[in-house]
C-alpha cells in the first residue's frame, strides 16, 4: 500500500517521497543493488511514487475525554478523492475497540485502554474499490501499542507477615524480605520503579529501600525476649522511585523475638525448711523446692542436686519435668533418736547452657534444713527372721530358742510377744510373753513336717497398736524312731529246676529317718526261716541283699510258693529292725532259666471288704428298694373318670380320624342319631355322664325355648313336631346344664317331591346303588371300595 501517515499525536507533520530517478551507474553500489541491473545503458529507471514506510502507532491509556481519541489516519495514492475508495480495518478490536471513517481513513478508539489489560493490538489496513470491492493494493499490517501511565500502586502479595529473629542478635540481623509488585510498565518511565521505607517499627528495625529487607535497628542489650517479645513493624512500597505523586502501597510484619538461655534459674528463698516423720518410708517425698528461670522451653529446663551438707546420702532430690520444681525425697531410713535435723545445700541449674552467656551466671544454691519428727515406732526385733532347730523326740514344754525386741522410741515401752495362730493353726509352739522364748506345746515328728515356719509378734505394751512381726523357722531334727523295712511289696519266683547257689533276687530297703551319715541297713535270714532253710540270703553290704537257692528241684506240686522272713535292721543307735516277709512262687522254666508257667493259686490273701465299703453297698441296696416301693404305688393309683366319656354327648366333641372315612354310611366317627328319622329315633332323653343326676327327677319344667322358624312350608308338620319334641325333651331332662348349649336340630324332613338327598334313613337306596366302580378310582378310594363294594357282593350272596 501506498499511503500517507499523517500522525497528530506526535506532531512529526507529514513525510512525503517525491519520485526519484536513478540512472544506471550514476549512483552509489548500493542503490545499483536496490533498483537492479536489467535495462540499457544510459537509459533512466524510474520508480513509483509512494508513502514511506510505518508499521506502529502509539497511544496513551487511561483516556478520560469524551469523544473517540484520534489514533492517526490512513492514505493511499490511489485514492484520489473521488469516492471510489473505501478504507478496511481488520484485527485486534477492529470495528469495537478501533474504528475507521472508510472515507477518509481516519482511525479512532472507542473507549479507554488499560495497558496493564492488554498491552498491544495488531491491525491490518486495506484500500479496496467502493464499487467492485477489489483490492487496490496489498494489505498492509500495523500495529498499536499502549503507553503507559502510574495508575497501579503497588501490591504485597500478603497483608500480614510473620518472622522471628532470636532474641540479643547483633543489629543488622536480617529479620525477613517483604517485596512488593506494580503493575505498570517496568520499561517506561518510573511508574513502576519501587523503593521501600518503614512507616512504624522504629528504632528497632530498619528496611533496605531497594530490596525490602528488614534487619534489625538496635544492638544485643536492647533485643531481650524477657523485656518484650513482639513488635508489629509496617513497611510502605512507593513507585515513581519515591518522588512525590507516586502511588504507596503497605503491608504489616509481626516479629516475635525467639527465646536464648540468656537468664540461669534462681531459687526463690535463700532457706527451705522441711519436717518429716521418722517413719517415712525410703522414697517418700518431703517437699518441693521451686525456682524461676525468664527463660522459655529447652531454656527453662532445670537440674537439682545436692552438693553439701550433713545428709547427701540420706536424702535425695530429682526434678519434676513438667513443673520444674526439685523433689526432696527420704533416701535412708531416718531415726529421731540418732539425728533429729539436718542440713543440706542444693544447687540449681540449666542443663543446657548458651556459651555466649556464661558470663551472665549459670546455677544458683540454697540451703535447706530438714527435721525429723519423732513418732511412736513399733517395737523393732534384732534380726529379720530366725531360724531354729528342734529334736522330734523333743518333750512338750522344751525350749526352741527365744527371740528379741525392743522399742526404738526414747520411752522404751515394754514388750509383749505372742505368736500369729494363722502361721500355726495345730497350735505346736508358744511363745513366752514377756522374754520371748519359744517352746513346744505338742510333740513334733520330722517324717510328717522337716519344717515349720512361724510368725511372732511383738506389740507394745502400753500401745498394743505398735506391733511388728518377724518370721522364726523351726527345723526338725532327726532321730532313729522308725525301723527299715522292705523297699515295696516283694515277690519273685524261683525254676523248678534251679540249681543250688543260684540268685534268684536282689533285696532292697526303706528307712522313713534321715541320719546325717546316711542309711546303713543289715539283712539276715529270720530265726523261723534259718531252720532247715531252702534260701540263703547275702548281706552285699551296699544296704542291698541277695537271695539264693540253698537246693536244687524245687516240686510245684509239693509246694507251689515259699515264705521267705528277712529281718532288716538299721546303723543307728538306738538300732532298730523290722521283719519283711519275701515270696517266692515255683514256676515251670526252661532250660535257660525262662519263666514258662506259675501257679494259679493266690500267693496272699485275699482282702477282705472294709467295713466303709459295705455300708456303702448296704446304703445303694436300700435305695434302689424305696425306689421300687414308690413306683408301685404310683402304678397302684387310679386314673380318674372324665367327665365326659360318652360318645352321644356331643358338645364340645372333638373327633379326629386321619384317614378319607367311609361315606354317608360310615356312623362309627360321630353320634348321627340327630340327623334320623324322629320316628325311629328312641323315646326319651340320655342321662349326661359328666354331672351325676339328682336321687329325685322333679317334673319338667315348662317350655323355656321358642322353637327356631325353619325355612321349610308352614304346612310341614312333620318338622315342626320333630322339633318342638327335641325341645320338651331337653327341657325335661333333669341332667341339662343350668347353662344355655347348643343344641342341633337337624331333620330334613320328607313329603319332598326330590325325595331325601341322603342315604340316611331311606331303605330303598342302599339295594338300588352299585359301587363297584370305586375300585376303578384308584388307590384313594381302595377303602371306600371295600367297604360299599364288599357290602354289596356279601347281600347278593
Amino acid at each position: 500500500m501506498r499511503t500517507y501517515l499523517a500522525i497528530l499525536l506526535w506532531a512529526s507533520g507529514c513525510l512525503a517521497v517525491d519520485a526519484m530517478v536513478f540512472f544506471r551507474g550514476s549512483a552509489g553500489t548500493g542503490l545499483k543493488d536496490m533498483v537492479g541491473q536489467n535495462g540499457n545503458h544510459g537509459v533512466p529507471l524510474r520508480r513509483a511514487k509512494r508513502g514511506w514506510m510505518w508499521n506502529q502507532f502509539y497511544l496513551q491509556e487511561e483516556y478520560t475525554g469524551t469523544d473517540n481519541q484520534y489514533v492517526g489516519k490512513l492514505h493511499s495514492d490511489m485514492d484520489r478523492e473521488d469516492g471510489n475508495v473505501r478504507y478496511v480495518l481488520s484485527g485486534d478490536g477492529a470495528g469495537t475497540v478501533f474504528v475507521i471513517d472508510e472515507n477518509s481513513g481516519d482511525l479512532h478508539v472507542t473507549r479507554s485502554l488499560d495497558r496493564e489489560t492488554k498491552a498491544t493490538y495488531t491491525l491490518k489496513a486495506q484500500a479496496v474499490n467502493r464499487v467492485t470491492g477489489r483490492p487496490l493494493e496489498p494489505e498492509t499490517e500495523f500495529i498499536v501499542k499502549i503507553h503507559d501511565v502510574n495508575d497501579n500502586e503497588p501490591r504485597f502479595p500478603k497483608e500480614v507477615y510473620m518472622a522471628t529473629v532470636p532474641e540479643r542478635s547483633n543489629a543488622g540481623t536480617s529479620v525477613i524480605r517483604v517485596m512488593a509488585e506494580d503493575a505498570d510498565d517496568e520499561m517506561f518511565g518510573l511508574a513502576a520503579k519501587l523503593v521501600y521505607s518503614i512507616s512504624q517499627g522504629h528504632p528497632y528495625f530498619s528496611v533496605e529501600p531497594s530490596t525490602g529487607i528488614i534487619r534489625t535497628a538496635l544492638g544485643p542489650d536492647e533485643m531481650d525476649r524477657e523485656r518484650r517479645e513482639h513488635y508489629q513493624v509496617v513497611i510502605e512500597a512507593k513507585d515513581m522511585g519515591g518522588q512525590r505523586g507516586g502511588l504507596t502501597g503497605s503491608t504489616v510484619v509481626n516479629i516475635s523475638l525467639t527465646d536464648v538461655n540468656d537468664n540461669p534459674p534462681r531459687f526463690i528463698n535463700r532457706i527451705y525448711q522441711f519436717n518429716v516423720a521418722e517413719s517415712a518410708e525410703v522414697g517418700a517425698p518431703i517437699g518441693r523446692i521451686r525456682a524461676v528461670d525468664p527463660d522459655i522451653g529447652k531454656n527453662a529446663e532445670m537440674d537439682f542436686t545436692i552438693v553439701g551438707g550433713e545428709g547427701q546420702d540420706v536424702f535425695d532430690i530429682t526434678t519434676d519435668k513438667i513443673t520444674q520444681e526439685g523433689i526432696l525425697a527420704v533416701k535412708k531410713p531416718l531415726d529421731y533418736e540418732k539425728k533429729k535435723s539436718y542440713d543440706l545445700h542444693i544447687q540449681v541449674q540449666n542443663p543446657q547452657l548458651d556459651v555466649r552467656f556464661l558470663a551472665l551466671g549459670t546455677k544458683d544454691t540454697a540451703m535447706v534444713r530438714v527435721t525429723v519428727d519423732d513418732v511412736d515406732e513399733p517395737p523393732v526385733f534384732d534380726r529379720f527372721s530366725y531360724i531354729m532347730e528342734v529334736k522330734e523326740n523333743a518333750p512338750v514344754g522344751t525350749a526352741v530358742s527365744s527371740v528379741s525386741a525392743m522399742d526404738p522410741d526414747i520411752k522404751h515401752s515394754p514388750v509383749r510377744y505372742s505368736i500369729d495362730r494363722r502361721t500355726d493353726p495345730d497350735r505346736l509352739f508358744n511363745v513366752h510373753a514377756g522374754n520371748g522364748s519359744i517352746f513346744l506345746l505338742k510333740t513334733l515328728d520330722r517324717e510328717e513336717s522337716a519344717w515349720h515356719n512361724i510368725s511372732v509378734i511383738a506389740a507394745e505394751f502400753n500401745n498394743p497398736q505398735q506391733t511388728s512381726r518377724v518370721p522364726v523357722y523351726i527345723r526338725v531334727l532327726d532321730v532313729n524312731d522308725n525301723a527299715p523295712k522292705l523297699a515295696s511289696f516283694h515277690e519273685t519266683f524261683v525254676c523248678d529246676n534251679a540249681k543250688p547257689g543260684q540268685k534268684i533276687h536282689t533285696i532292697t530297703a526303706e528307712d522313713a529317718d534321715d541320719p546325717i551319715g546316711g542309711h546303713r541297713f543289715l539283712f539276715t535270714l529270720a530265726l523261723e526261716g534259718s531252720v532247715k532253710p531252702n534260701f540263703t540270703l547275702k548281706d552285699n553290704q551296699n544296704n542291698t541283699a541277695s537271695l539264693f537257692t540253698r537246693r536244687a528241684g524245687y516240686g510245684r506240686l509239693q509246694q507251689s510258693a515259699f515264705l521267705v522272713p528277712v529281718v532288716i535292721s538299721d546303723g543307728e543307735y538306738p538300732m532298730l529292725s523290722s521283719t519283711g516277709t519275701l515270696t517266692v512262687r515255683v514256676c515251670a522254666c526252661t532250660r535257660d532259666g525262662n519263666m514258662e508257667m506259675c501257679s494259679a493259686e493266690p500267693l496272699s490273701s485275699s482282702a477282705g471288704l472294709s467295713t466303709g465299703a459295705l455300708v456303702a453297698i448296704l446304703l445303694c441296696v436300700i435305695i434302689l428298694l424305696l425306689i421300687v416301693v414308690l413306683f408301685a404305688a404310683l402304678k397302684r393309683q387310679k386314673k380318674k373318670e372324665p367327665l365326659i366319656i360318652s360318645k352321644e354327648d356331643v358338645r364340645d366333641n372333638v373327633v379326629s380320624y386321619n384317614d378319607e372315612g367311609g361315606g354317608e354310611e360310615d356312623t362309627q366317627a360321630f353320634d348321627i342319631g340327630a340327623l334320623r328319622h324322629p320316628e325311629v329315633m328312641e323315646d326319651g332323653g340320655k342321662q349326661r355322664r359328666d354331672i351325676l343326676p339328682p336321687e329325685t327327677l322333679y317334673p319338667p319344667p315348662p317350655l323355656r325355648r321358642v322353637p327356631p322358624h325353619t325355612p321349610t312350608s308352614r304346612n310341614n308338620a312333620d318338622v315342626r313336631d320333630f322339633i318342638n319334641q327335641r325341645v320338651q325333651e331337653n327341657d325335661s331332662n333333669p341332667t341339662a346344664p343350668p347353662y344355655d348349649s347348643l343344641a342341633t336340630y337337624a331333620y330334613e324332613g320328607n313329603g319332598s317331591v326330590a325325595e331325601s338327598l341322603s342315604s340316611l334313613g331311606t331303605a330303598s337306596s342302599e339295594g338300588e346303588q352299585d359301587y363297584n366302580y370305586l375300585s376303578e378310582w384308584g388307590p384313594r378310594f381302595r377303602k371306600l371300595a371295600d367297604m360299599y363294594g364288599g357290602e354289596d357282593s356279601d347281600r347278593d350272596s
